[in-house]
């Protein structure tokens, strides 16, 4: 099924997701409804479920709405949960351009119309924490709150354009295999993981072997080397921010994720111990914890109406 913002009525008939206790992550998510959006960037596959204020999850590169699985699971009971492929991911389009993270925020905002949503708390790791911050600062009356993980507003450093222009080479010429799904796995897990949760690096390893080589690199390009110093721009936001660094992240350190935070006003600022890049995925728990306290810390923000009219 393909939506556009006139169908919205539509995408408010979902089919029953199971809740029970004994529904492993995996479960909820193949039960989610899975719906197709024409966007900016192409057609992206949603994964939809549940009543309630709405909470629409954006994922890491090279990643698919299917890393939220723990998230949905939690949530669904009380929100209708939306899962995005993002542009060139997963079941999504293929990626043919770069873009630009203005167009990405345009993408929430027509998944959002697509659905009937009038405003979602958003919550993103890493690209998803980007575009995140970028959509609380152009569409501050669509948002409720946002949780931004695993993030940067910086430009990209030299020593990382250097390497990301070698990836996109290698990914181009092998694809996502051989060490360099290895290299991949490096960037997104820290020590603990790698010694106490072998089934996040089965569950990297499963999204990196769905990754379409041709289509990734031009989010590669656009995320990394090309993105935007967007310090400035977060200093508009005005709404409610609670920002989340890993210890063991060596992509974005704790540094550089604290300057993020320090660019938002007002912004809250946690820093997991034993998590790397991938909070939801390494601690499931904790995070649905912390989403879940600052989303009831901050009740006002979120409409208590989440179907537009």
């Amino acid at each position: 099924m393909t939506l556009t913002a006139d169908a919205a009525a539509a995408a408010r008939t979902r089919r029953p997701v199971p809740r029970s206790a004994t529904s492993s992550p995996q479960q909820v998510f193949a039960a989610l409804e899975h719906i197709d959006v024409d966007t900016v960037l192409g057609r992206l596959r949603v994964h939809v479920g549940g009543r309630g204020p709405a909470i629409l999850f954006w994922p890491s590169l090279m990643m698919d709405g299917s890393m939220w699985s723990a998230q949905a699971a939690h949530f669904i009971r009380r929100h209708r949960v939306v899962l995005i492929d993002p542009p060139g991911h997963g079941d999504s389009e293929a990626l043919t351009r770069r873009f630009s993270f203005e167009e990405c925020a345009r993408c929430i905002v027509q998944i959002l119309d697509a659905l009937g949503i009038a405003r979602a708390h958003v919550v993103g790791n890493s690209w998803g924490g980007m575009i995140g911050g970028t959509f609380a600062a152009l569409h501050p009356q669509r948002l409720g709150v946002a949780v931004l993980m695993n993030a940067t507003a910086s430009r990209c450093g030299l020593r990382q354009k250097l390497e990301f222009a070698a990836l996109i080479r290698l990914v181009l010429l092998i694809g996502i295999r051989g060490p360099l799904v290895q290299r991949v796995v490096d960037a997104f897990v820290g020590p603990t993981t790698r010694r106490e949760r072998p089934q996040v690096i089965d569950t990297i390893r499963a999204s990196l072997a769905r990754v379409r080589p041709r289509s990734v690199r031009w989010a590669i390009e656009s995320v990394v080397p090309r993105r935007p110093d967007q310090r400035a721009r977060f200093g508009a936001i005005e709404s409610p921010v609670l920002v989340v660094a890993g210890v063991e992240d060596a992509t974005f350190p704790v540094a550089e994720t604290l300057e993020m935070a320090r660019a938002i006003p007002g912004a809250e600022f946690v820093v997991l111990s034993d998590s790397a890049h991938l909070a939801g995925l390494e601690q499931p728990d904790e995070v649905n914890r912390l989403i879940e306290n600052f989303i009831r810390a901050n009740e006002s923000a979120p409409t208590n109406n989440p179907t537009r009219p």
